[in-house]
């Protein structure tokens, strides 16, 4: 309004100007005529809030409670309206989310279990292993080597042992010979029972200490394996479907329900208890206002180009021509719409200040300084 003021302004001088000379034709000299450049753009756009919507029911019912009025201070979720038909929605929402919770206390609990599994095996294992790192197993090796050459001298000794007896065993058990060389085998089969034994012990501490070194390994393997797949969620598919049934709720829920979407003031409320509603209606209007925004709706091509975002504008109120708002540009429409033959960008800009006169909706004069 006020661009179109000053180029109706403009326009009236320089016709005055070329009537004047045309009456004092005889006397005209040449006018050489003055470029006046300036370095603002001059715009009108509207005010309005950071974020603003209109929020509307998805299904159609009776409306059974109305929470705000306009004026009131909500937050992101609050409930701002529900229809009649919303309980057994609600109820579907808490069945689904006590399932779903259940799933997930019992899967962290299961982890948790897992995860000191891993550890008890750990320390289990790291004293196997101190246990296997003191065995000298080369020392061991070289007593069962020589254990297995006794087993060998005594292996014989029991061979010509039993030769001797066999030489004699079908004489009288009162035999002399017979019993000597009885006593000799019985002798040579103990000392070769002995030699065996005593491979044995020696055998054991070494395999048993290893044995036991690997199979802590292998229990502590295992229990890792067991705690990395966990983090997958050992209930993952049971988990999937519970969250998936969860969404579904929530989704029909918001058929019946309204909640702010963002923490705001209920700028209109458009329903009443007991009235039946459907999609096309309006329920309730919220907006933030704690931070304002301007756009324009007559910067032209030739204007357009002389800025650009970040830039800093001033701003007047058309109702409050005492209050001047400092902000900056956020944003230049790459679109366009055509208005009585001008080509008109829409500019976006953030006002850095608030004053409580300010309404939604009022008309700025926008001042962007272009330099030289």
């Amino acid at each position: 309004m006020k661009k179109n003021i000053l180029k109706f302004v403009t326009l009236f001088a320089v016709l005055a100007l070329f009537l004047a000379a045309c009456g004092n034709a005889a006397e005209a000299t040449p006018i050489v005529a003055e470029v006046v450049t300036s370095n603002e753009v001059v715009a009108e756009g509207r005010l309005e809030p950071i974020h603003a919507t209109n929020l509307t029911f998805q299904a159609r019912g009776v409306v059974e409670q109305v929470l705000v009025k306009a004026g009131d201070t909500v937050s992101e979720g609050d409930v701002l309206v529900r229809l009649a038909n919303a309980g057994g929605a609600e109820a579907q929402v808490v069945i689904a989310q006590n399932t779903y919770d259940t799933l997930l206390r019992n899967e962290s609990g299961d982890r948790a279990k897992l995860w000191q599994a891993y550890m008890n095996a750990q320390i289990v294992r790291a004293e196997a292993q101190k246990e296997w790192e003191g065995v000298n197993v080369d020392d061991i090796d070289n007593r069962i080597e020589d254990l297995e050459a006794d087993i060998e001298d005594r292996k014989t000794d029991l061979t010509d042992a039993q030769d001797e007896f066999d030489k004699y065993k079908d004489l009288s058990t009162d035999n002399t010979k017979r019993k000597t060389a009885e006593d000799d085998l019985e002798k040579a089969q103990e000392d070769f029972n002995e030699a065996v034994r005593k491979l044995e012990e020696e055998t054991r501490t070494r395999d048993e200490v290893l044995a036991a070194y690997e199979a802590a390994q292998a229990v502590e393997a295992e229990a890792k394996y067991q705690y990395e797949i966990s983090l997958d969620g050992p209930n993952a598919d049971q988990l999937t479907l519970a969250k998936a049934q969860l969404d579904a709720a929530k989704d029909t829920l918001a058929n019946y329900v309204i909640t702010a979407p963002f923490g705001g003031v209920v700028a209109d409320v458009n329903v009443n208890v007991g009235e039946q509603v459907g999609t096309e209606t309006r329920a309730v209007s919220i907006a933030d206002f704690t931070t304002w925004t301007v756009e324009t709706t007559d910067i032209t091509e030739l204007e357009v180009v002389k800025l650009s975002v970040g830039q800093k504008v001033t701003m007047i109120p058309d109702a409050l021509p005492d209050l001047e708002l400092i902000g900056e540009i956020t944003e230049i429409s790459n679109s366009y719409i055509q208005q009585g033959g001008d080509i008109i960008y829409t500019v976006t800009v953030r006002v850095n200040q608030t004053d409580p006169r300010l309404r939604w909706g009022m008309t700025v004069e926008a001042i962007f300084r272009t330099g030289e």
